[in-house]
Protein backbone atom coordinates (compact mmCIF):
# COMPACT_ATOMS: atom_id res chain seq x y z
CA UNK A 1 0.00 0.00 0.00
CA UNK A 2 1.33 3.40 -1.00
CA UNK A 3 1.40 6.22 1.54
CA UNK A 4 1.63 9.67 -0.01
CA UNK A 5 2.25 13.14 1.32
CA UNK A 6 -0.52 15.15 -0.32
CA UNK A 7 0.08 18.34 1.66
CA UNK A 8 2.55 19.88 4.07
CA UNK A 9 3.61 23.04 5.83
CA UNK A 10 6.54 24.31 7.87
CA UNK A 11 5.80 26.74 10.67
CA UNK A 12 9.23 27.57 12.08
CA UNK A 13 9.50 31.14 13.43
CA UNK A 14 12.76 32.97 12.73
CA UNK A 15 14.08 30.29 10.38
CA UNK A 16 15.81 32.56 7.84
CA UNK A 17 19.22 31.13 8.70
CA UNK A 18 17.89 27.60 8.25
CA UNK A 19 16.65 28.47 4.77
CA UNK A 20 20.05 29.92 3.86
CA UNK A 21 21.98 26.90 5.14
CA UNK A 22 19.59 24.44 3.49
CA UNK A 23 19.88 26.29 0.19
CA UNK A 24 23.67 26.09 0.31
CA UNK A 25 23.57 22.39 1.13
CA UNK A 26 20.96 21.41 -1.45
CA UNK A 27 21.74 23.81 -4.29
CA UNK A 28 18.16 25.13 -4.31
CA UNK A 29 17.69 28.86 -4.82
CA UNK A 30 17.63 30.57 -1.39
CA UNK A 31 14.50 32.54 -2.23
CA UNK A 32 12.63 29.31 -2.97
CA UNK A 33 13.33 27.91 0.48
CA UNK A 34 12.86 31.28 2.15
CA UNK A 35 9.38 31.39 0.62
CA UNK A 36 8.54 27.95 1.98
CA UNK A 37 9.60 29.00 5.47
CA UNK A 38 8.09 32.49 5.34
CA UNK A 39 5.04 33.59 7.28
CA UNK A 40 5.75 31.54 10.41
CA UNK A 41 4.64 33.81 13.24
CA UNK A 42 5.53 32.96 16.86
CA UNK A 43 2.89 31.54 19.17
CA UNK A 44 1.98 34.91 20.67
CA UNK A 45 1.02 36.15 17.19
CA UNK A 46 -0.96 33.09 16.16
CA UNK A 47 -4.07 35.24 15.77
CA UNK A 48 -2.57 36.61 12.55
CA UNK A 49 -3.03 33.14 11.05
CA UNK A 50 -5.95 31.72 13.02
CA UNK A 51 -8.00 34.75 14.02
CA UNK A 52 -8.49 35.80 17.63
CA UNK A 53 -11.49 33.72 18.59
CA UNK A 54 -10.76 30.54 20.51
CA UNK A 55 -7.09 31.13 21.37
CA UNK A 56 -7.56 32.08 25.03
CA UNK A 57 -5.56 29.73 27.28
CA UNK A 58 -4.15 27.83 24.29
CA UNK A 59 -0.55 26.85 24.96
CA UNK A 60 2.30 27.88 22.61
CA UNK A 61 2.76 24.35 21.25
CA UNK A 62 -0.97 24.11 20.52
CA UNK A 63 -1.01 27.49 18.78
CA UNK A 64 1.98 26.57 16.62
CA UNK A 65 0.37 23.25 15.72
CA UNK A 66 -2.90 24.93 14.74
CA UNK A 67 -0.97 27.36 12.54
CA UNK A 68 0.87 24.50 10.83
CA UNK A 69 -2.35 22.62 10.06
CA UNK A 70 -4.08 25.80 8.91
CA UNK A 71 -1.30 26.48 6.42
CA UNK A 72 -1.05 22.86 5.25
CA UNK A 73 -4.75 22.97 4.41
CA UNK A 74 -4.22 26.16 2.42
CA UNK A 75 -6.77 28.16 4.40
CA UNK A 76 -6.92 31.97 4.32
CA UNK A 77 -6.06 33.90 7.49
CA UNK A 78 -8.72 33.88 10.18
CA UNK A 79 -10.93 31.34 11.88
CA UNK A 80 -12.57 28.91 9.45
CA UNK A 81 -15.17 26.96 11.39
CA UNK A 82 -15.76 23.39 10.16
CA UNK A 83 -19.00 22.90 8.27
CA UNK A 84 -19.26 19.34 9.57
CA UNK A 85 -17.20 16.72 11.35
CA UNK A 86 -15.13 14.55 9.00
CA UNK A 87 -14.94 11.03 10.51
CA UNK A 88 -12.45 9.88 7.87
CA UNK A 89 -9.63 12.23 8.90
CA UNK A 90 -7.40 11.22 11.80
CA UNK A 91 -4.94 13.36 13.75
CA UNK A 92 -1.57 12.15 15.02
CA UNK A 93 0.65 14.64 16.86
CA UNK A 94 4.28 14.28 17.92
CA UNK A 95 5.74 16.30 20.78
CA UNK A 96 7.20 15.85 24.25
CA UNK A 97 7.25 19.20 26.02
CA UNK A 98 4.07 20.92 24.87
CA UNK A 99 2.31 21.15 28.21
CA UNK A 100 5.12 20.84 30.75
CA UNK A 101 4.94 24.55 31.62
CA UNK A 102 1.22 24.24 32.35
CA UNK A 103 1.73 21.13 34.46
CA UNK A 104 4.42 22.94 36.45
CA UNK A 105 2.20 26.00 36.92
CA UNK A 106 -0.76 23.90 38.05
CA UNK A 107 1.40 21.98 40.50
CA UNK A 108 2.69 25.22 42.01
CA UNK A 109 -0.82 26.67 42.23
CA UNK A 110 -2.28 23.58 43.89
CA UNK A 111 0.59 23.40 46.35
CA UNK A 112 0.28 27.05 47.31
CA UNK A 113 -3.48 27.68 47.16
CA UNK A 114 -5.26 24.37 46.70
CA UNK A 115 -7.15 22.85 43.80
CA UNK A 116 -9.93 25.46 43.86
CA UNK A 117 -7.42 28.08 42.70
CA UNK A 118 -6.87 26.29 39.38
CA UNK A 119 -8.65 27.93 36.45
CA UNK A 120 -11.09 25.57 34.69
CA UNK A 121 -9.78 27.00 31.42
CA UNK A 122 -6.19 26.05 32.23
CA UNK A 123 -6.82 22.59 33.71
CA UNK A 124 -7.54 20.80 30.38
CA UNK A 125 -4.05 21.76 29.21
CA UNK A 126 -2.62 19.36 31.78
CA UNK A 127 -3.61 16.50 29.46
CA UNK A 128 -0.74 15.43 27.22
CA UNK A 129 -3.26 14.84 24.42
CA UNK A 130 -4.47 18.43 24.46
CA UNK A 131 -2.68 19.36 21.21
CA UNK A 132 -4.16 16.50 19.18
CA UNK A 133 -7.66 16.94 20.60
CA UNK A 134 -7.60 20.70 20.02
CA UNK A 135 -6.63 20.22 16.37
CA UNK A 136 -9.50 17.77 15.89
CA UNK A 137 -12.04 20.10 17.49
CA UNK A 138 -10.72 23.19 15.69
CA UNK A 139 -10.83 21.70 12.19
CA UNK A 140 -13.61 19.14 12.59
CA UNK A 141 -11.54 15.97 12.24
CA UNK A 142 -13.52 13.09 13.73
CA UNK A 143 -11.21 10.14 13.09
CA UNK A 144 -8.73 8.51 15.49
CA UNK A 145 -6.81 10.98 17.63
CA UNK A 146 -3.32 10.21 18.95
CA UNK A 147 -0.51 12.03 20.73
CA UNK A 148 2.96 10.49 20.47
CA UNK A 149 5.43 11.42 23.23
CA UNK A 150 8.30 8.99 22.61
CA UNK A 151 11.28 11.29 22.88
CA UNK A 152 13.51 12.22 19.97
CA UNK A 153 11.91 9.63 17.67
CA UNK A 154 8.35 10.90 18.18
CA UNK A 155 8.08 12.60 14.79
CA UNK A 156 8.68 9.52 12.67
CA UNK A 157 6.87 7.35 15.22
CA UNK A 158 3.83 9.53 14.50
CA UNK A 159 4.27 9.03 10.75
CA UNK A 160 4.44 5.31 11.35
CA UNK A 161 1.25 5.35 13.44
CA UNK A 162 -0.46 7.38 10.72
CA UNK A 163 0.49 4.86 8.04
CA UNK A 164 -0.84 2.03 10.19
CA UNK A 165 -4.17 3.85 10.56
CA UNK A 166 -4.35 4.25 6.79
CA UNK A 167 -3.39 0.66 6.09
CA UNK A 168 -5.94 -0.65 8.60
CA UNK A 169 -8.71 1.41 7.03
CA UNK A 170 -9.26 3.45 10.19
CA UNK A 171 -8.86 6.69 8.24
CA UNK A 172 -8.77 7.89 4.65
CA UNK A 173 -6.53 10.80 5.53
CA UNK A 174 -4.24 11.49 8.48
CA UNK A 175 -3.03 14.91 9.55
CA UNK A 176 0.38 14.42 11.17
CA UNK A 177 1.75 17.30 13.22
CA UNK A 178 5.00 17.82 15.08
CA UNK A 179 5.18 20.67 17.57
CA UNK A 180 7.36 21.80 20.46
CA UNK A 181 7.52 25.02 22.52
CA UNK A 182 10.64 26.71 23.83
CA UNK A 183 9.42 28.15 27.13
CA UNK A 184 11.62 28.23 30.22
CA UNK A 185 10.38 24.92 31.65
CA UNK A 186 10.60 23.06 28.34
CA UNK A 187 14.05 24.45 27.61
CA UNK A 188 15.32 23.48 31.03
CA UNK A 189 14.10 19.90 30.66
CA UNK A 190 15.48 19.62 27.13
CA UNK A 191 18.92 21.03 27.88
CA UNK A 192 19.40 18.68 30.82
CA UNK A 193 20.79 16.04 28.47
CA UNK A 194 20.99 17.40 24.92
CA UNK A 195 23.64 19.52 23.22
CA UNK A 196 21.39 21.40 20.77
CA UNK A 197 19.22 24.36 21.72
CA UNK A 198 15.47 23.76 21.80
CA UNK A 199 13.58 25.79 19.18
CA UNK A 200 9.85 26.41 19.06
CA UNK A 201 8.20 25.32 15.85
CA UNK A 202 5.74 23.03 14.14
CA UNK A 203 5.24 21.18 10.88
CA UNK A 204 2.31 19.36 9.33
CA UNK A 205 1.99 16.50 6.84
CA UNK A 206 -1.24 15.36 5.20
CA UNK A 207 -1.01 11.63 4.42
CA UNK A 208 -3.28 9.49 2.26
CA UNK A 209 -2.99 6.05 0.73
CA UNK A 210 -4.06 6.98 -2.77
CA UNK A 211 -4.11 10.18 -4.81
CA UNK A 212 -7.83 9.70 -5.46
CA UNK A 213 -8.60 10.32 -1.78
CA UNK A 214 -7.30 13.84 -2.24
CA UNK A 215 -10.21 14.43 -4.59
CA UNK A 216 -12.79 12.69 -2.42
CA UNK A 217 -11.78 13.79 1.09
CA UNK A 218 -11.60 17.50 1.89
CA UNK A 219 -11.22 19.25 5.20
CA UNK A 220 -14.95 20.11 5.46
CA UNK A 221 -13.99 23.70 6.15
CA UNK A 222 -15.94 26.58 4.65
CA UNK A 223 -13.71 29.06 2.82
CA UNK A 224 -14.40 31.91 0.48
CA UNK A 225 -12.13 31.05 -2.41
CA UNK A 226 -9.29 28.86 -1.18
CA UNK A 227 -9.60 25.07 -0.87
CA UNK A 228 -7.56 22.65 1.13
CA UNK A 229 -4.16 21.32 0.18
CA UNK A 230 -5.91 18.13 -0.93
CA UNK A 231 -8.13 20.06 -3.32
CA UNK A 232 -5.13 21.78 -4.88
CA UNK A 233 -3.40 18.46 -5.47
CA UNK A 234 -6.42 16.50 -6.66
CA UNK A 235 -5.00 16.35 -10.17
CA UNK A 236 -1.86 14.51 -9.10
CA UNK A 237 -0.20 12.51 -6.36
CA UNK A 238 2.30 13.52 -3.74
CA UNK A 239 5.72 12.25 -2.70
CA UNK A 240 5.75 8.66 -1.53
CA UNK A 241 7.06 7.22 1.72
CA UNK A 242 9.47 4.43 0.80
CA UNK A 243 11.32 1.74 2.75
CA UNK A 244 14.59 3.17 3.99
CA UNK A 245 16.53 0.54 2.01
CA UNK A 246 14.35 0.61 -1.11
CA UNK A 247 16.96 2.45 -3.19
CA UNK A 248 19.95 4.68 -2.50
CA UNK A 249 18.99 8.09 -1.15
CA UNK A 250 20.27 11.18 -2.94
CA UNK A 251 20.59 13.25 0.24
CA UNK A 252 19.92 12.82 3.94
CA UNK A 253 18.06 15.10 6.33
CA UNK A 254 18.53 14.58 10.05
CA UNK A 255 21.30 12.93 12.08
CA UNK A 256 24.12 11.87 9.76
CA UNK A 257 23.23 14.45 7.11
CA UNK A 258 21.89 18.00 7.06
CA UNK A 259 20.58 18.17 10.60
CA UNK A 260 18.37 21.18 11.42
CA UNK A 261 18.90 20.45 15.11
CA UNK A 262 22.58 21.33 14.67
CA UNK A 263 22.22 24.03 12.01
CA UNK A 264 19.26 25.92 13.50
CA UNK A 265 17.84 24.36 16.65
CA UNK A 266 16.28 21.18 17.94
CA UNK A 267 12.55 20.66 17.52
CA UNK A 268 13.01 17.48 19.59
CA UNK A 269 9.81 15.43 19.36
CA UNK A 270 8.72 17.32 16.25
CA UNK A 271 12.03 16.84 14.42
CA UNK A 272 10.93 13.85 12.33
CA UNK A 273 7.89 15.70 10.98
CA UNK A 274 9.92 18.87 10.40
CA UNK A 275 12.60 16.95 8.51
CA UNK A 276 10.01 15.18 6.32
CA UNK A 277 8.36 18.50 5.49
CA UNK A 278 11.77 19.94 4.58
CA UNK A 279 12.39 16.91 2.35
CA UNK A 280 9.06 17.45 0.61
CA UNK A 281 10.00 21.09 0.07
CA UNK A 282 13.31 20.07 -1.52
CA UNK A 283 11.62 17.55 -3.81
CA UNK A 284 9.13 20.21 -4.85
CA UNK A 285 12.05 22.53 -5.65
CA UNK A 286 13.55 19.94 -8.00
CA UNK A 287 16.11 18.15 -5.83
CA UNK A 288 16.47 14.55 -7.07
CA UNK A 289 15.03 11.87 -4.83
CA UNK A 290 14.66 9.81 -2.90
CA UNK A 291 15.73 11.71 0.19
CA UNK A 292 16.50 9.89 3.43
CA UNK A 293 14.88 11.43 6.51
CA UNK A 294 15.99 10.52 10.02
CA UNK A 295 15.43 11.54 13.62
CA UNK A 296 16.40 10.32 17.06
CA UNK A 297 19.52 10.04 19.18
CA UNK A 298 21.63 7.52 21.05
CA UNK A 299 19.31 7.59 24.05
CA UNK A 300 15.91 7.21 22.39
CA UNK A 301 17.02 5.26 19.31
CA UNK A 302 16.73 6.33 15.70
CA UNK A 303 14.13 6.16 12.95
CA UNK A 304 14.57 6.59 9.22
CA UNK A 305 12.32 6.72 6.17
CA UNK A 306 12.79 7.74 2.54
CA UNK A 307 10.67 10.21 0.62
CA UNK A 308 10.70 9.95 -3.16
CA UNK A 309 8.83 10.31 -6.42
CA UNK A 310 8.77 8.57 -9.76
CA UNK A 311 9.49 11.79 -11.61
CA UNK A 312 5.84 12.42 -12.41
CA UNK A 313 4.50 15.86 -13.28
CA UNK A 314 4.63 18.69 -10.80
CA UNK A 315 1.61 20.79 -10.07
CA UNK A 316 1.82 24.53 -9.65
CA UNK A 317 3.68 25.58 -6.48
CA UNK A 318 1.93 27.15 -3.55
CA UNK A 319 2.68 30.85 -3.23
CA UNK A 320 1.55 31.53 0.33
CA UNK A 321 4.58 30.15 2.15
CA UNK A 322 2.82 26.94 3.21
CA UNK A 323 3.58 24.52 0.37
CA UNK A 324 1.30 21.61 -0.38
CA UNK A 325 2.92 18.46 -1.75
CA UNK A 326 2.58 18.54 -5.50
CA UNK A 327 4.78 15.87 -7.08
CA UNK A 328 3.48 13.04 -9.25
CA UNK A 329 4.35 9.61 -7.89
CA UNK A 330 3.26 6.01 -8.09
CA UNK A 331 4.31 2.82 -6.42
CA UNK A 332 6.33 2.27 -3.30
CA UNK A 333 5.24 0.82 0.03
CA UNK A 334 4.89 2.57 3.33
CA UNK A 335 7.85 1.72 5.50
CA UNK A 336 10.18 2.98 8.14
CA UNK A 337 13.47 1.63 9.34
CA UNK A 338 13.55 1.06 13.08
CA UNK A 339 17.23 1.10 13.96
CA UNK A 340 16.79 0.26 17.62
CA UNK A 341 18.82 -2.75 18.63
CA UNK A 342 17.19 -6.11 19.16
CA UNK A 343 15.45 -8.81 17.12
CA UNK A 344 11.97 -7.44 17.74
CA UNK A 345 12.95 -4.16 16.09
CA UNK A 346 14.10 -5.99 12.99
CA UNK A 347 10.94 -8.08 12.67
CA UNK A 348 8.79 -5.03 13.22
CA UNK A 349 10.68 -3.20 10.49
CA UNK A 350 9.93 -6.02 8.06
CA UNK A 351 6.21 -5.89 8.86
CA UNK A 352 6.32 -2.13 8.40
CA UNK A 353 7.84 -2.54 4.95
CA UNK A 354 4.99 -4.79 3.93
CA UNK A 355 7.26 -7.75 3.31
Amino acid sequence: MTVRVTGWSLHLPDADSLATDLAGWSGVAPQRLAGALAGAVPADRASEVLGRKGLLYKEPATRLALCAVHRALGLPPGRNAPAAVDPTTAVVVAGNLGNVATVADLARTIRADGGRAVSPLAAPNASSNVVASTIALWFGFGGPNLMICSGATAGLDAVRAAALLLRAGRAARVVVVGTEPADEVATGLHQAGRPSTLRAGAACLVLTTDARTADARTANVETADVGTADVRTAGGAGPVLLPAAARPAYRRLGPGGFDPAVRWGDCYGAAGVVNLALAATLLDAGVPGPLAVACGDDTDGRREVCLGTDGGPKARPDTDGGPAARLGADGGREAMADTNNGPEAGRDGERWAGR
